[in-house]
């Protein structure tokens, strides 16, 4: 009996682990989305600048659906670390002031972490005439491949010293007379900076690749001919706003703002977080099922299990089942009786399974720490499942049909032994046997 239990334990266990890793996966994608570059993503189409980002920026949070803004520039560029050690990287100019009430970037910053918000910034320690940058850790080192944890003390080390990331901009060109334009061509920057923070966010495909620098100094560098200019717009909803309504407003808002302003103004790109990762989100989802599904085909085993042992009960107990009916219990109420037995397995293995799914999905990271110290294993790596802890929050809406299902395959299984017992004759049973 006690094994009966236990295969319904494992089993519930098993689906509401694989639902709840699931689960914490697609909502941390979502979430992190969303924390690091707000809720709705305001875009020019390629080559575009917005210029007068302020009067927009002031515009979205006079609405009572934006909390903050903020304009970001991005471009993309090759990082020099050290002599020898360049890497190709996404490059922001950001405003912090901004970008802190928008994102939440000081908590990922290891020297400004607990300054407060008024002095965070890109000053650099020493080095008062200098342009300050913040990094990635995943740019200024790589993570162990056992333990997968970076050497802070190596990465506290380069906080000052001296960087040089080359990048550029998509110039219009004259023709030979000075007229016409000709095709646009590539300007290489060089812009030489030291790193006055780096970011650790948890989120490897930010931390890999990102360089952070003042929105004003990379403007200058890159287009030195325009005012400083901005592509993106980051934008931070008020709590309770909703997302739909928001995007209609902030449409609606770029609208007054741009017309006039922009001849593209009709072709930049509002979108929220969400719709961003929709497709990715979705297909998380799909293999979700799938794997859910093929696990539920495997606990389907329960049946079989319960059935063995009720009907090797009722075989082994035909002598006490025909001494209850000559006691005057009815062949119905015998068949209740295994049914409901088999459904008080299936309450209390279920029972034992959410609880055993809730201690694992609890300490799912130090479970992973131990095996990769023993074993030498790492089975959740950062650069392959993005983030560097596994989400480890019991998603309870699995609970309710995890435990019904376990309930129904143990109350199912004990079926057929039930009619057995309920086919059981007193009068043949008690004499022969």
């Amino acid at each position: 009996m006690l094994l009966s239990v236990a295969a319904v334990a494992l089993s519930c266990a098993l689906l509401i682990v694989t639902d709840s890793l699931f689960t914490g996966f697609i909502q941390t994608i979502e979430s992190s989305v969303g924390s690091h570059l707000g809720d709705i993503v305001l875009e020019a189409p390629a080559g575009s600048l917005i210029t007068d980002y302020d009067v927009l920026v002031d515009s979205l949070v006079k609405t009572n659906e934006v909390e903050a803004a903020t304009a970001v520039l991005s471009s993309q560029g090759l990082l020099l670390t050290a002599p020898g050690k360049a890497k190709g990287v996404q490059v922001w100019g950001i405003e912090l002031p901004r970008r802190l009430a928008v994102t939440p970037l000081q908590r990922s910053l290891l020297r400004q972490k607990t300054s407060p918000p008024e002095q965070v910034g890109f000053d650099v320690p020493g080095q008062p005439d200098v342009i300050g940058g913040i990094i990635g850790i995943g740019v200024a080192a790589g993570p162990d491949e056992v333990t997968d944890e970076y050497d802070m003390t190596a990465v506290k080390a380069l906080i000052g010293s001296r960087m040089t990331l080359t990048t550029g901009s998509v110039i219009e060109s004259k023709d030979a007379e000075g007229n016409e334009p000709a095709a646009p061509r590539l300007s290489r920057k060089v812009i030489r900076f030291s790193l006055a923070d780096v970011a650790m966010t948890g989120v490897y495909d930010f931390d890999k690749s990102f360089v952070m620098l003042p929105l004003e100094a990379l403007s200058q560098s890159l287009y030195p001919d325009q005012p400083v200019s901005a592509n993106l717009v980051h934008i931070r909803l008020a709590p309770g706003a909703d997302q739909d309504e928001s995007l209609k407003v902030v449409q609606g808002v770029w609208r007054d703002f741009g017309k006039g302003r922009f001849d593209w103004y009709m072709f930049a790109q509002i979108n929220s977080s969400k719709q961003m990762q929709a497709y990715m989100i979705r297909e998380y989802k799909k293999q979700m099922g799938v794997l859910l599904l093929i696990f539920g085909l495997v606990s389907l085993g329960i049946i079989l299990l319960v059935f063995c042992v009720f009907y090797l009960i009722v075989m082994t107990r035909r002598k006490d089942i025909g001494i209850l009916k000559s006691c005057g219990l009815s062949s119905p109420s015998v068949a209740a009786m295994f049914v409901l037995f088999g459904a008080v397995v299936g309450i209390v293995g279920a029972s034992a399974g959410v609880g055993l799914g809730w201690l694992i999905i609890r300490h799912i990271n130090e479970i992973e720490h131990v095996i990769a110290a023993v074993f030498h294993i790492k089975l959740w790596k950062a650069s392959t499942y993005m983030f560097t802890q596994i989400p480890n929050v019991m998603h309870w809406g699995s609970v309710l049909w995890v435990t019904l299902a376990g309930i129904g395959a143990a109350a199912a299984g004990s079926l057929i032994p039930a009619a057995a017992a309920a086919r059981v004759k007193p009068v043949h049973t008690l004499q022969y046997e």
